[in-house]
């Protein structure tokens, strides 16, 4: 299995894109720019949605949910196809850097969260507010995302 990803990470750092990625200052800059705005927006909506949350135990957090969740599904739609870019420049360095392990790891510890709190209050979601049992969901979603943005950025470092 570790032999396919590797050779996953080979063929997409040899790819087109890749190439172009590492040849063309234009694509690799406006690739790490976005990232950066998608991150700023995954992190930026569900901090905001998940302290309304923690805080308020569900009261209005609805509210806030209407222009954060999409704001932060916004980010994460941006950051894929850009970290793709990003990483097709280094792939077999990159992909398998501790951090970048790391960050794939509460990368799927945020998604699965967020399929089970919407699993459990996605009909709360249409009405008023969230029962107070949502705030360990705010608390875990926080957690992961905010530990999934330092682990992209401690891949530079290791």
């Amino acid at each position: 299995m570790e032999a396919l990803y590797v050779e996953a990470l080979g063929a997409l750092e040899h790819s087109s894109l890749g190439h172009a990625a590492r040849h063309s200052s234009w694509l690799f800059t406006l690739a790490n720019l976005l990232h950066v705005l998608g991150a700023a927006f995954v992190v930026g909506g569900i901090a905001v949605f998940d302290l309304k949350l923690i805080r308020d135990g569900g009261i209005e957090a609805v509210e806030v949910g209407r222009i954060a969740i999409p704001l932060a599904a916004t980010g994460l739609a941006v950051q894929i196809p850009t970290g793709v870019v990003l990483l097709a420049v280094e792939a077999t360095k990159l992909g398998v850097n501790p951090a970048f392990y790391a960050k794939l790891i509460f990368i799927v510890v945020g998604l699965i969260n967020l399929a089970l709190f919407h699993a459990r209050f996605g009909s709360a979601m249409a009405g008023g507010d969230l029962p107070e049992s949502a705030r360990f969901y705010g608390a875990i979603s926080l957690a992961a995302w905010v530990m999934a943005l330092l682990a992209g950025r401690m891949i530079a470092y290791l």
